[in-house]
């Protein structure tokens, strides 16, 4: 019975420190007003091979908080036999009649066939952002591709932008802003999860480029040339476990 009762226990216990904080959602809410008086919806590393949030949550979360726009900072999955739940969660998403921007991120260039997860997202109706920018009615927003995979081209995704209205960038693995030269008023990433496993040294054992080794991986912070912010993410990669780290939405007010 004691062994019983021990073993119980451990699982427990296991449970609760490693799988709940990824069913746990936390909505992260960032006031960092840049003048334009919009509400964003940040998702980041939706990882649908190792997501445990359903999308029907992520869309109550959406509904609730009402944005004006929802941006998606990467990883997406890496494995063409989650791309119909991948599909599904976009679907559910997007029905939200919001308008959606996205960048793509390294597990997402694993993928086989690339064109089937960018053909899901022209279905949707959702903008795919590949080192460009978009002109919006009050800022311009700007897509820089994965950078720890090599597809960043920071001078091609500025190359359209002007000083006339605020700047806005989202992209997936945040050591790239270290060599954005110019100002920019709010930049979104994701990629690191927080560490998702929170414990001492981790980016000593599993290095994520130069910005974990200045100590920032989750949060608000303030850089050469303006604010940024990583996600914690919604999914895992790995194990599909976290510790000490929750599943993270992020809704920001600029």
């Amino acid at each position: 019975m004691e062994v019983i009762l021990l073993i119980t226990g451990s699982i427990i216990l296991l449970y609760a420190l490693f799988i709940f904080p990824t069913q746990w959602l936390k909505i992260e809410r960032i006031n960092n007003p840049i003048g334009i008086h919009k509400r964003v919806l940040q998702i980041s590393d939706l990882h649908t091979d190792m997501l445990r949030i359903s999308a029907k949550r992520i869309r109550k979360v959406i509904d609730a908080n009402k944005p004006d726009y929802i941006f998606l900072t990467g990883d997406y999955t890496y494995k063409e036999r989650y791309l119909p739940r991948t599909a599904y969660y976009l679907k559910m998403i997007a029905d939200s009649g919001i308008p959606i921007y996205a960048v793509l991120g390294n597990h997402d260039y694993e993928l086989p066939r690339l064109s089937r997860l960018l053909d899901i997202f022209k279905a949707y109706g959702i903008h795919v952002l590949r080192n460009e920018s978009v002109s919006l009615p009050e800022f311009q927003l700007v897509g820089i591709d994965d950078d720890c995979t090599k597809h960043s081209k920071i001078a091609r995704a500025l190359r359209n932008v002007n000083n006339r209205a605020p700047i806005v960038i989202i992209t997936h693995d945040p050591n790239v802003l270290l060599r954005i030269e110019r100002p920019y008023q709010y930049l979104m990433a994701g990629h690191l999860h927080g560490k998702q496993l929170n414990v001492p040294y981790f980016f000593k054992f599993k290095p994520k480029g130069p910005i974990t080794a200045k100590g920032m991986y989750k949060g608000l912070h303030q850089g050469k040339h303006g604010p940024f912010y990583i996600s914690k993410g919604i999914g895992q990669a790995g194990i599909n476990a976290r510790f000490m780290v929750r599943s993270e939405m992020t809704v920001h007010e600029l």
